[in-house]
């Protein structure tokens, strides 16, 4: 049997958005106003608390609104008509609407903004209100009419609305017998029969409502997620602009090791004596007693710069002295630059004072 083996270019997939999303592009995406978010979500947790509200403060609501047709039969209609009274009469009515109104207009607004912050915190942003001209673009309206994402929210309007027609109808047909006989109970048991089986129907409602929009959220979040995605490429390109170019950065190090290097090495004729292991490490070191308070280690290098320290050291008369155990703790506990530590006080002055005796110094 033939085996056909086809090859396969690995780049093609390189641009498919598979990766999550960066906190830089999360940040970004957020700053223009794309966050997860449900507009459903806010008006049917206000449509609930609404009539929640509704069933908290009926019996206030009720009080305020037979006050109010009281003192209208009893007392605004029978008044005489004159630009004082007709004054009075819409400030008082004004006034007695927004107390009537006053507990669902407060409930609503803060639920508003909770369900509003619970979404998507504290967000001010102005890019969503600038002119774009994709908004009025004939094509990309038509794509936004008839897209997937267009038909899902067709699907679910249908989903929302034979739901909610179920519950009405069943809420309905279970009060058939009452409702049929409202015309024979006096008018007080009427409202409070009608209002009491709205307020039920109306928490029915919210909750249902609610809970879609709680799946709606969970879709649109992970909607957001994957319109977020990133492909290999994206990820590396916004490496690039936030922490350069690798292999310029590479080149950028290199050459810092280049100049520190060759500063290094310019030090060394200004060197004491350079300890050595006397193969692997080379230190040197220079005392002033006059400007330093202990010895400094001005060069240090291992193998192949250790050898040049050497080499360079031999060209300025520098005595180099073989001690392993010093070199090598002076090599890993001493940075270029900084003075030795206590605890390399002794075996220090030993060398230099052999240092000094050789070349005919006192210390």
């Amino acid at each position: 049997m033939t085996s056909y083996r086809y090859p396969i270019d690995l780049q093609l997939f390189a641009g498919e958005k598979t990766e999550k999303a960066t906190p830089k592009k999360r940040r970004e995406a957020r700053e223009k106003g794309q966050v997860a978010k449900s507009q459903e979500l806010p008006g049917a947790i206000v449509l609930l608390a609404c009539f929640a509200s509704f069933s908290m403060f009926g019996g206030y609501m009720k009080e305020r609104y037979f006050n109010l047709f009281q003192a209208t039969f009893q007392e605004y209609l029978l008044a005489d008509i004159t630009i004082p009274n007709v004054v009075s009469l819409f400030g008082n009515l004004l006034k007695e609407g927004l107390l009537l109104l006053a507990p669902i207009f407060f409930v609503s607004v803060l639920v508003a903004l909770l369900a509003n912050f619970i979404q998507v915190g504290v967000l001010f942003t102005g890019d969503p209100l600038k002119m774009k001209f994709s908004k009025i673009n004939p094509i990309e309206g038509f794509k936004r009419m008839f897209g997937l994402k267009a038909v899902v929210e067709f699907l679910k309007s249908i989903l929302k609305m034979s739901i909610i027609g179920l519950v009405v109808y069943q809420t309905f047909w279970a009060e058939r017998g009452k409702l049929l006989v409202l015309g024979h109970v006096p008018l007080r048991d009427t409202i409070s029969y009608v209002a009491k089986l709205t307020v039920s129907l109306g928490i029915k409602i919210g909750i249902i409502l609610v809970i879609l929009a709680i799946l709606d959220y969970a879709y649109q979040k992970f909607d957001h997620e994957k319109n977020l995605r990133m492909s290999k490429q994206d990820i590396k390109d916004e490496y690039k602009k936030t922490e350069g170019d690798p292999k310029i950065k590479g080149k950028i190090r290199e050459k810092q090791r280049q100049m520190a290097m060759s500063r290094m090495m310019q030090e060394i004729p200004n060197a004491d004596v350079i300890i050595t292991n006397p193969t692997h490490f080379a230190v040197a070191l220079k005392y002033d007693a006059d400007e330093m308070a202990a010895p400094r280690v001005i060069a240090k290098g291992a193998d192949y710069i250790a050898l040049k320290i050497k080499e360079l050291g031999r060209q300025h008369d520098i005595v180099l002295m073989e001690n392993k155990p010093l070199a090598r703790a002076l090599y890993g506990q001493v940075e270029i630059g900084q003075a030795i530590p206590a605890e390399l006080f002794q075996a220090v002055a030993e060398v230099l004072a052999y240092v000094y005796k050789l070349k005919g110094k006192a210390k």
